[in-house]
């Protein structure tokens, strides 16, 4: 039996995921959701993961695009993960409903909490709170793997309907509509080095350099990681991140990160 994981990642929270549940699972292998979307999926797996993080409580746009055009072995097991710092909102079931319109069934969906990375609304969880999230997060990694390797079915439970429900309403059906042009909402201080590490991370090539330093494009995701991973914390967004702690997974690097589409 042959499983291949596909993930989306700015921050290494749900490369970590992916990486530990191909861990379990023995015999997974890792592609990045960029790469595959440029390049076409594979159908010769005969279980298929993504996994996601939450984005205003539904799915990143990629990976919304990624599931109109995944290309699936007939019978395949195919399951999510979404990684997130507080609901899941309406994402699985967004991912269910694309799914099911191609004539496919997600057969099981699974959430994972991890250290949240928004910055715009709140600084960086303690160093405390990560560890025991870090721990919390492998312990439900062995519950999904064994979930997986048992083939398990059906939708779980939802819990918090109603909020998740109305969280998505309220932010996702208009928000995603400006992710794409977010990038205007970005600027440098004048500690940018020019390193060039913002663009390199990118995961859909969204910054070019003029003269060493960032330029932001309209094809945005507003995963932040490009202002999470530069070393001199000289990415802004708005008004609104200034003197706020940043995240990056501390066992992820941000070549790990560049390589979805490098």
């Amino acid at each position: 039996m042959s499983t291949i994981l596909y993930y989306f990642s700015a921050t290494g929270n749900s490369l970590v995921v992916a990486r530990d549940i191909a861990a379990e699972l023995k015999d997974a292998r890792l592609i990045p959701i960029t790469k595959a979307f440029e390049n076409g999926s594979e159908e010769e797996a005969d279980v298929i993961g993504f996994v996601f993080p939450v984005y205003m409580f539904g799915l990143p746009l990629i990976v919304v695009d990624f599931l109109k055009k995944l290309k699936v072995k007939s019978g395949a097991y195919i399951f999510s993960v979404a990684t997130l710092g507080g609901l899941p909102g309406r994402a699985h079931h967004l991912a269910r409903q694309i799914l099911k319109a191609r004539g496919l069934e997600l057969a099981a969906e699974f959430s994972v909490v991890m250290p949240g990375n928004y910055t715009p609304l709140y600084g960086a969880f303690s160093d405390e709170r990560q560890k025991e999230m870090f721990e919390e997060e492998k312990i439900k990694i062995k519950k999904i793997a064994q979930s997986v390797r048992e083939r398990q079915r059906g939708i779980f439970k939802e819990k918090h309907f109603l909020i998740n429900f109305l969280l998505y309403i309220a932010l996702y059906r208009e928000g995603t509509k400006k992710i794409p042009t977010a990038g205007k909402g970005f600027w440098i201080t004048d500690a940018c080095t020019k390193c060039g590490r913002c663009a390199k991370v990118c995961p859909v090539a969204n910054i070019e350099l003029k003269d060493g330093k960032p330029v932001w494009l309209n094809h945005c995701q507003h995963c932040m990681a490009c202002l999470q991973w530069c070393p001199v914390e000289a990415i802004q967004y708005k008004k609104m991140t200034a003197g706020k702690k940043r995240y990056h997974h501390p066992d992820v690097s941000a070549e790990e990160i560049g390589m979805q589409r490098n």
